[in-house]
């Protein structure tokens, strides 16, 4: 809500913002009564400063539609007022501010149906940080602006990917698996594969099970990378000592 504006001194703000949800009618009603009757030259005066003042006539005739206007700000206002008495430990305990403006507390307690009817607590627009275009809720940017947006993200990403795939922590634990891999490949021995798990009947038999499978289940049979697994899963053939286990997991025996 805003209440404590500086651009005036003494200038009745809030005020000003009540009127601010029914500007669409009064505008609706001035451009239907412009196109039903043209404004006359006695009704308005011209300042030296470009100013455009209205003559007493003309005034009188929009005083008359003053009730009009009051009758629409009426909940608006008593809807500001409830929020500023809420937000108010002593205010709160006690019982809630008449509703002088449009006797909807009276109306209820009768039975009657609140005329005009309560209003909805306001809720801001999100609009797109770069062309101001209204979007949906928890997004920042619209498509179009998002694809600048996406492409900065992106190129951090890799510049920070790098960083840390570069980094003594990645590099160690890249040796300590190529040592590993080495260590299983050297104590692997081609007498410890059954005589059927051949190349063969690999390619023939157990790849094409092994390709409706998930990579995780893959992965965690003969313990590698789900990276390396999805491999695996496409066709590459992996190193033989892992045979025996894809067999199994394929349900060969």
């Amino acid at each position: 809500m805003g209440v404590l504006h500086v651009d005036t001194k003494a200038r009745d703000s809030l005020a000003c913002d009540l009127m601010e949800p029914v500007r669409p009618q009064v505008d609706t009603f001035l451009l239907d009564w412009i196109m039903k009757e043209p404004l006359k030259r006695e009704w308005l005066f011209e300042q030296s400063d470009g100013n455009c003042r209205l003559m007493a006539p003309f005034a009188s005739r929009l005083s008359e539609t003053v009730p009009m206007w009051g009758h629409a700000v009426a909940p608006f206002a008593e809807w500001v007022t409830r929020a500023f008495w809420s937000s108010s430990a002593k205010l709160a305990r006690e019982s809630a501010p008449p509703t002088r403006l449009t006797q909807r507390t009276k109306r209820e307690v009768k039975g009657a149906p609140p005329l005009p009817p309560s209003i909805r607590a306001p809720s801001r627009e999100n609009l797109c940080r770069g062309c101001g275009k209204t979007i949906q809720d928890g997004r920042t940017n619209c498509a179009p602006c998002a694809v600048g947006d996406a492409t900065n993200n992106m190129l951090d990403a890799a510049r920070i990917g790098r960083a840390t795939a570069n980094g003594p922590e990645a590099q160690s634990k890249r040796a300590s698996t190529q040592r590993k891999n080495a260590l299983a490949q050297h104590a692997w021995k081609s007498s410890d594969q059954p005589a059927w798990l051949t190349e063969k009947f690999y390619s023939e038999k157990v790849q094409p099970v092994l390709a409706a499978m998930s990579a995780s289940a893959i992965a965690r049979r003969i313990s590698v990378s789900r990276w390396y697994a999805g491999r695996i899963r496409e066709g590459y053939r992996p190193h033989k000592r892992h045979f025996q286990a894809l067999a199994k997991l394929a349900g060969f025996r």
